[in-house]
């Protein structure tokens, strides 16, 4: 049986710089209106596919809490199921922490509210978006990069822009910009990428003057300016000069920071405590380079996207990162702001002998219920089954099994006995993990047949068959929480209040109080 602790000692973990993961085991949509500020979400219903690699020490002290919904236990039941050994449920749930600590809304927020820090701290330079047109309407000596992923500047971006993102800003712009009377303009879709993207030129000390697009694109936007959409283009991989200057830049600030350069023999050394102490290994280089290899054990997570959104790849607060890229470049800038966001990091020296095999820990018990599988071939044959899907809702939007309906992970249970009829039914989700996870549950409370489609809807598609984009709801679709940063339709009012308030991030650690941040001058 899981234990109980306290909302005051679990900030006793954060200010002590102990080892902790708290779970927030609602859908996104609710995390994302409010939550603690190192909550990570992990829906009840996706536990045995996004916990492992969000917690990959079983030992590590993990807390689950919700806001009155009833997971919690249930939730803890499936945690220990995969083998983690040290469960807590949040006593009081977030009405109890709302008393003791500050809560906040949106997502990837220790990010965002650092951006705004760094900001505060460093007087980070920016201008408008209607003095960056100007900017751009009459002068040729500038170079404008977009910070975000390539997929994001991609759907839209600001005129000039190329793609570059954060990680890579410092590693490329010598080539882009080889004058340093060329004026760098660095852009986002809102604030914490160009913050942070400029601040790494000016850390590194280009020579150039840079200054970040206030507002991001969303500023351009409510300013009434257009957007391009569909550019494709990015800066280039850098010369051997450029490579070398960016080097000495990289390694100097990281210097300044306190960055430490591990060996080969280092990491071998964290890989063998990984049972007690919880390690996370990433190549944080642009992932072409990844997909053309990367040494064992290490996980994609491009240095940009990492730093702005680390809740998404490490769930485990005061654990132990390694950093590795093949140029030392890119690493050494990702660490410089991970170690003053107040995590344990490293990184792997790039002229180290690259590290073989590491040594498995134990890993979570994964058991999918053999008897429910279905193939695709068996449900094409059977005919009799409805099908519900538990992809997250843009997913089922995008395309699912024909005539299959919504369902809520977190209340399938609940909405599926809404559902008439007596026959049987069949869950898939997206590679069928989530699926199988969910139906022992279902058959607890719902007098039904009840099996999983063996590879989910990636199998269906395999095999040749159609999706559908035809919607049927089950289940109200509050699952996903619509980033007003991202895509093309989102309502002004949306953007002005999504700026608005991470105006205040600043003033909510300050009173908040349990965040580790320190941004080195």
């Amino acid at each position: 049986m899981a234990k109980w602790i306290s909302s005051r000692e679990l900030r006793r973990y954060w200010l002590e710089k102990r080892e902790i993961a708290l779970l927030d085991v609602r859908g996104e949509g609710p995390y994302a209106d409010c939550h603690p500020l190192f909550a990570v979400s992990v829906p009840i219903s996706e536990i045995e596919e996004k916990l492992p690699p969000l917690v990959p020490r079983l030992s590590a002290p993990i807390v689950v809490y919700d806001d009155g919904e009833g997971y919690v236990e249930r939730a803890a039941t499936r945690i220990s199921a995969l083998g983690y050994s040290s469960v807590a449920i949040l006593e009081g749930g977030l009405a109890a922490y709302y008393r003791v600590g500050e809560v906040y809304r949106d997502v990837n927020v220790p990010s965002k509210a650092f951006g705004e820090l760094v900001e505060a701290i460093r007087h980070t330079p920016s201008l408008p978006a209607k003095d960056v047109k100007e900017i751009i309407d009459t002068r040729d000596d500038v170079v404008v990069v977009d910070a975000r992923r390539f997929e994001e500047y991609n759907t839209m971006s600001i005129p000039r822009g190329r793609s570059c993102p954060g990680g890579e800003l410092v590693y490329r712009i010598h080539d882009a910009a080889p004058s340093p009377e060329t004026l760098v303009i660095v852009n986002c879709a809102g604030r914490t990428r160009s913050i942070i993207g400029t601040q790494s030129l000016i850390n590194a000390g280009v020579p150039n003057k840079v200054l970040a697009l206030r507002n991001g694109t969303i500023g351009w936007t409510l300013e009434g300016l257009e957007v391009d959409r569909g550019k494709t283009e990015r800066l280039p991989e850098p010369s051997e000069d450029a490579r070398s200057r960016a080097f000495e830049n990289a390694d100097r600030w990281a210097k300044n920071v306190g960055v430490l350069i591990i060996s080969s023999e280092q990491l071998a050394r964290f890989r063998n405590e990984a049972e007690t102490r919880t390690l996370y290994t990433f190549d944080v280089r642009d992932p072409r380079e990844y997909s053309r290899g990367s040494p064992a054990g290490f996980v994609s997570a491009p240095g940009g996207q990492l730093v702005q959104a680390v809740d998404e790849w490490v769930g485990v607060r005061g654990a132990r990162i390694v950093l590795y890229d093949d140029d030392g470049i890119r690493a050494r800038m990702t660490a410089s702001w991970l170690l003053q966001m107040g995590w344990d990091v490293y990184v792997l020296n790039e002229n180290a002998e690259m590290p073989g095999t590491p040594p498995m820990p134990q890993a979570p018990r994964i058991r999918l219920p053999a008897n429910a599988a279905v193939t695709v071939a068996d449900y094409k044959t059977r005919g009799d089954m409805a099908v519900f899907d538990l992809a997250r809702s843009p997913a089922y939007r995008k395309g699912h099994i024909p005539g299959a309906y919504y369902a809520s992970g977190p209340e399938l249970v609940r909405d599926l006995k809404a559902v008439p009829g007596t026959g049987p039914i069949l869950l898939t989700s997206p590679n069928g993990v989530v699926a199988a996870a969910n139906v022992a549950h279902a058959r607890l409370a719902v007098s039904r047949e009840i099996h999983y489609l063996s590879g989910g809807t990636t199998a269906w598609e395999q095999a040749g068959n159609t999706l559908e984009t035809e919607t049927r709801w089950l289940s109200v679709p509050k699952d996903v929480y619509k980033r007003p940063y991202e895509g093309i339709d989102n309502a002004q009012a949306n953007m002005q209040s999504y700026i608005d308030w991470e105006l205040q991030l600043v003033a909510q650690l300050a009173n908040d109080g349990v965040a580790g941040f320190h941004v080195v001058r």
